[in-house]
Order: structure tokens, then C-alpha cells, then sequence
């Protein structure tokens, strides 16, 4: 809570009526003025600037880790190498598939039988249509961001070339109807144009080999992982993804059944291995968390503000933090923004998250508190409001009747029920808006224990 108690804005001056108002906890006060300070408080946890989790993007085994837990590394260094078998045959069969295809392409020739071209290339675009669509549906599963991107940007390029080579058969067929053109001609045409998802399955087999290899994408902290139990933080087997795009976008060659059968299933072992971590030569499955990588270069603060009260806060709204780990600290910090869109509680309401700068700490004689670490919780004590000189009354002198706020005001001896509107509301004190002038006399203790024309 914010250092110092709040200088009451009453002087009381303890007026007891006839009859003992003050032995019965009655007590009365001029209205003045003074500080209020509004705060809302809400639960914290302290978030570094990025914080990245590395899957394994195949399964197969450690072949070289070049880093230990703990580690600081930097943006662009190689952190390990995976051996995976699995991969390699898929990249092989891909191969395969596109030399077949590309043979198929070379080697065709026409015959003495009359073919539809035109029904043909429709029907060629509409499975190719097919197979792209299918393939994009299944990589948006992935939710690795840098594997994601780089198979939609290879997804995209293949839609390109295959619809360049589609306008290159229809004018093949165009020709061939006005016999400038052979039918080998033609199937030729349609050949290479099919030979496109072949050529987009090799290379997305290609960037899972090349992933093997693992690079930090930021600088940061290491922490290594079991790398056992498929699909990690993403939930999402990512070999098996990348096998499904492969059959998707070679299924037009004729051969993708091959390309899906040599990927197979996960060979990974099973298990959570929560208390294990990766080794040089430890086995792992696809998809399963490898290391994580944390920048604190920067610490910022995440709370959960009730939804009764998120109105109150914006951008600029500081707040005073204490961590759980140094109780005897307090952490000064700034609201940077507000999300939009509100969570489920486990309480059952509805909380917004609102992220806050993170400035050192002070601990009680003085002195700098210690440096948090990411993940430590916190009460982050938001002060939404702060009136430093305003008409105010202390807050157990205002009763809450229905819909309206109301205080007891003492007029010549008798007690009236009086209609008011608040301003900020602090713990001690609350600002009042209308209703009530400085000087004004009102019960400021007890006022539960009077009614409408009671004489003090």
C-alpha cells in the first residue's frame, strides 16, 4: 500500500451531545479539506522484455548441444543440433517423388488417342486448388511463428509458379486446338505444371532439415528442456504437419502417398520428462520444447485489473508494486496500455490485462531493493486517482442507501439524512462532488448508529 497514512481532511472536534453521544461511538465534524487518493489494487506478475520457446521442428536425438542451462547467449547463435532420420527419408522421398514427376514431364508423348486438354487442365487447376487450400489449412496449425511464416511465404511462392505454368498450358492448348502444337507438346505443358507441387514439397522437406539445426533468434537466457512428450507449447506435431503438406502439394505428381508413408509417425519416446532436461544424445519428438529463451534485459509488469474497475485505468496511471519475494520493497511503475478485450477469471468474472513499466526498487531503510526476476508475482497498487486539496469527508461518514450515497448532517443538534455525490474514493477519505460546503457539521463515526431527527 502507498507509504504514509492519508492527512484526514476532517478536524474532529469531538462535539458529544447531550446524552453521551461519544461514549456510544458518535462522533461529529466540520467538513474541510484535504488529500484523497483513489488505488486500485491488483495481482501482478513480472514479465521479461521476450520470451521465446524453441520446439523441436522433427524427431530424433541430440546430436550436438552447444549450450548449457543458463547460458547467455546472443541473437543469431547456434544453441543445438538434431538428428533426425526421419526427416532425411522424407526429404529423400520428396526427391524422389519430384524426379519421377519430372521425368513423367520429359518423357511424355502422344498417341493415336483424342484428349480433352481443356477438361483436363480444369480439372488439374481444381485439384490444384485442392491441395493448396489444404495446405495452408494445415500449416496455420502451426504455431511456431518463424516455421509458420516460412511455410506460408513457400505455400504462396507454389500458388505463384503454379498458376504461371497453368497459363502457360492453356496456351499450349490453345495452340494445339489451332494445330500449331503436338499433344506431347501439351502433356508436356501439363507436366510441368504439376511438377510445381512436387518442387514446393521438396522444399518445405528441405526447411525441415535445415531446421535441424537450431539459432537463437534473440539474445537472451537459456533454460533448457526435456524435449520429450510431441507437440510442446504449441500442441501441434510439427513433423507430421510438414509430412501432411508435403502429401497435400505432391498429390498432383501422382506420387505423395510415398512422400506421407516416409515420414511416418513420431519415433520419439514417450513420457513428460518434466524432470528431466536435454543432453547431448537425449531423444527427442517433434514439436516438444527444446530450450526456452528469456530477454530481461527490460522487466515490465503484468496485472489483472477487475472489470469493475479497468474504467479507472489508462495509460500514464502509476502505481506502486510490492513483490512477494521482497516484501519489505516497493517498485515504483507506469501503465503502458490496457488490452481491448477482457479474460474469464477463475473467480468467474471478467479481468483485463494491463501492462505496466518496471522501475528499481527501495527497500524500507533506504537502500536498493534486488532486481526481480521474471515470474515473480506481484500487487501492483494503481493510484487511478490522486486529489491533493479537495472537500472530502472520511470514509466511514458516508452511508450507501440503494443507488444513492448519503452522510448524516448535523444541523442545530438534530441529525438530517443528507443526499451527496462522490468524487474519488480513497481507503481513509473520499472526495466529495456535491452536496456538501466546507464548515458543514456531519457524524463522521457511528453513522449506522442514527436516524433521520435524532438529536445529538
Amino acid at each position: 500500500m502507498w507509504a504514509g497514512a492519508l492527512v484526514s481532511s476532517l478536524l474532529i472536534v469531538g462535539l458529544a451531545g447531550c446524552g453521551g453521544d461519544a461514549d456510544s461511538g458518535i462522533t461529529q465534524a466540520a467538513v474541510g479539506y484535504g488529500p484523497v487518493a483513489e488505488i486500485v489494487e491488483a495481482p501482478a506478475t513480472v514479465t521479461p522484455k521476450a520470451q521465446i520457446t524453441v520446439d523441436a521442428a522433427a524427431s530424433g536425438s541430440v546430436a550436438q548441444l552447444l549450450v548449457s542451462d543458463g547460458q547467455h547467449v546472443d541473437a543469431g547463435q547456434a544453441l543445438l543440433r538434431i538428428d533426425s532420420p526421419e526427416a532425411k527419408a522424407q526429404l529423400d522421398a520428396a526427391k524422389a517423388a519430384d524426379a519421377q514427376a519430372a521425368s513423367q514431364s520429359k518423357n511424355s508423348s502422344g498417341g493415336t488417342t483424342v484428349v480433352d486438354f481443356t477438361r483436363s487442365q480444369s480439372l488439374a487447376d481444381s485439384n490444384a486448388k485442392k491441395a493448396f487450400d489444404a495446405a495452408q489449412s494445415t500449416a496455420d496449425q502451426i504455431a511456431d511463428p518463424a516455421i509458420k511464416a516460412s511455410i506460408l511465404e513457400q505455400i504462396s511462392s507454389a500458388r505463384s509458379d503454379y498458376a504461371t505454368a497453368s497459363s502457360d498450358v492453356r496456351n499450349t492448348i490453345g495452340n494445339f486446338n489451332k494445330g500449331f502444337a503436338s499433344v506431347s507438346d501439351v502433356l508436356g505443358s501439363l507436366g510441368d505444371a504439376q511438377r510445381t507441387q512436387t518442387q514446393a514439397a521438396v522444399a518445405i522437406a528441405q526447411k525441415t532439415v535445415d531446421s535441424l539445426t537450431i539459432k537463437a533468434s534473440i539474445a537472451g537466457t537459456v533454460s533448457l528442456r526435456s524435449g520429450i512428450g510431441g507437440g510442446g507449447t504449441s500442441g501441434v506435431d510439427v513433423s507430421s504437419l510438414l509430412s501432411q503438406l508435403g502429401g497435400n502439394l505432391g498429390a498432383l505428381a501422382g506420387d505423395a502417398g510415398g512422400l506421407a508413408a516416409a515420414a511416418g509417425g513420431s519415433s520419439g519416446s514417450s513420457g513428460s520428462g518434466t524432470d528431466t532436461v536435454i543432453a547431448q544424445g537425449s531423444p527427442v519428438d517433434s514439436g516438444a520444447p527444446l530450450l526456452v529463451l528469456t530477454d530481461s534485459s527490460a522487466l515490465t509488469l503484468t496485472a489483472q485489473v477487475d472489470e469493475t474497475a479497468i474504467l479507472r485505468v489508462a495509460p500514464g496511471v502509476t502505481a506502486n508494486v510490492q513483490l512477494d519475494a521482497v516484501p519489505d520493497a516497493n517498485y515504483a511503475a507506469t501503465v503502458l496500455s490496457v488490452d481491448s478485450q477482457g479474460q474469464s477469471s477463475s473467480r468467474g468474472g471478467v479481468t483485463y490485462r494491463v501492462r505496466l513499466s518496471l522501475q528499481p526498487g527501495t527497500l524500507g531503510d533506504g537502500s536498493t531493493a534486488p532486481v526481480p526476476r521474471a515470474g515473480m508475482s506481484a500487487v501492483a497498487d494503481l493510484k487511478v486517482a490522486d486529489r491533493p486539496h479537495v472537500l472530502s469527508v472520511p470514509a466511514a461518514a458516508v452511508v450507501h442507501d440503494g443507488d444513492q450515497d448519503i452522510v448524516w448532517q448535523v444541523t442545530s443538534g438534530v441529525v438530517h439524512r443528507h443526499v451527496v455525490r462522490l468524487g474519488a474514493q480513497g481507503d481513509t477519505n473520499v472526495e466529495i462532488a456535491s452536496g456538501l460546503n466546507a464548515g458543514d457539521m456531519i457524524v463522521t463515526a457511528g453513522a449506522d448508529k442514527v436516524h433521520d431527527g435524532q438529536k445529538l
